[in-house]
């Protein structure tokens, strides 16, 4: 289909209401995309006209229910390029999924000595996680560094993985800086190395099309509040190689085949990682807005976010008194900055948003790479596929107005 932002932003009728008597201006994309009218309507429909537990009853409202819930699962799949629906594990967002990870699959297997390899790049939900590794087993969290750019060497993080590394931890694409990983290249290389792969893609999903079978990793993550989809759901894919090795991360209903005093039989994967009562609605929710995109076509989006993020390094690039963190050749249209004086990022987004534009400010749970880049906090604009050229310019302008206050 042809990309017409104009009818896309129709779909959003948040966009259409003012702030402080200005129009929207929506740039926190990166921690929480808008949701079309097909998630809202979607959302609606399964609380007010469809609603009940799923796995459970042997009614119609309970059955229609389980389908539309497991449905799901099958769209995460085709969304993500992913053969095998049943390595797809629903979740209520990537934190839950990185965490099962850590517990059911990487706390039975590592010793004192272990290494797990990161980068300094990665947002907290991909750091905490081993740090419970690191505390609780003596594991050792060993870090790559971007350069000055914010580029991240896919050979620094091979050559980081030793005779002790027993998982690569990696973002797919920075929440920060927007910065681009060729992970595909690292898990090649790591599986040759016979190391697992975990892969944060709770912005890559977001930005660019995907093809996790080709891509090669054992673990990939997402989110469904980025992807315009409800908070609450997400998902992540396991090969079923690491699908074998992972015991049960929760206990309770629906993960287990059997129950008795003596003892307890467990449900086949993904079940067996999906106990009690899930986020029913929000994960129908976020199936609508998979399919939303995919009516879309997500290499339209990456097209479209690709002549945002242009002309924005290109307008931004003309205010001499800005600081970009994150100016790496392969990027997306994710900017952070910081101004030249006293300006905190937390001022700034202020002025900002009088002006009715809305951006991230502070760390963005991202606190080793704060320390890398030697700052405490920056703003963050985040662009995602009903953002307009126009908004950037409205972004510009606040910009220059927060600099003239502050100079």
């Amino acid at each position: 289909m042809m990309f017409d932002v104009n009818k896309i932003r129709k779909d959003f009728p948040i966009l259409d209401r003012k702030v402080n008597g200005k129009p929207l201006v929506y740039l926190d994309n990166g921690a929480s995309a808008q949701k079309p009218k097909a998630v809202l309507d979607a959302v609606n429909t399964a609380y007010s006209m469809e609603y009940a537990n799923v796995h459970r009853g042997l009614h119609y409202l309970s059955n229609l229910a389980t389908d539309r819930y497991e449905a799901v699962r099958g769209i995460i799949a085709r969304f993500l390029g992913v053969a095998d629906s049943n390595q797809i594990i629903l979740n209520s967002g990537t934190t839950h999924g990185i965490n099962m990870v850590a517990h059911a699959w990487a706390m039975p297997g590592m010793n004192e000595g272990d290494e797990i390899v990161l980068s300094v790049m990665e947002h907290h939900a991909n750091i905490v996680p081993w740090h419970f590794l690191r505390e609780r087993q003596g594991v050792n969290l060993v870090w790559v560094d971007t350069d000055a750019s914010g580029a991240l060497d896919p050979q620094k993080v091979i050559d980081a993985i030793g005779p002790k590394t027993r998982l690569v931890a990696i973002t797919q694409l920075s929440n920060v800086l927007g910065t681009v990983v060729d992970v595909k290249e690292i898990c090649s290389a790591a599986r040759q190395k016979g190391v697992p792969v975990l892969v944060d893609g709770s912005q890559g999903a977001v930005h660019m099309p995907q093809n996790v079978d080709e891509m090669g990793c054992d673990f990939y993550a997402i989110t469904g509040h980025k992807l315009y989809g409800p908070s609450g759901s997400g998902a992540i894919f396991a090969s079923r190689d690491r699908l074998a090795e992972m015991r049960p991360f929760i206990g309770g209903g629906a993960m287990i085949r059997e129950v008795s005093k003596e003892r307890v039989a467990y449900n086949d994967p993904p079940m067996k990682f999906e106990a009690g009562t899930p986020g029913i609605v929000q994960t129908i929710g976020f199936g609508a807005a998979l399919e939303y995109l995919m009516e879309i076509g997500m290499e339209n989006v990456a097209a479209h976010e690709n002549v945002l993020r242009d002309y924005a390094i290109e307008k931004l690039s003309g205010l001499s008194w800005l600081r970009q963190q994150g100016t790496a050749e392969s990027k997306a249209a994710i900017f952070s900055f910081t101004m030249d004086g006293a300006a905190h990022a937390h001022d700034i987004s202020t002025i900002l948003d009088m002006r009715g534009v809305a951006v991230r400010a502070g760390h963005h749970c991202a606190g080793p790479l704060m320390d890398h880049f030697g700052i405490t906090a920056t703003c963050r604009a985040s662009f995602g596929l009903y953002n307009t050229v126009q908004e950037v310019d409205s972004l510009v302008e606040a910009i220059e107005v927060a600099h003239d206050l502050f100079s």
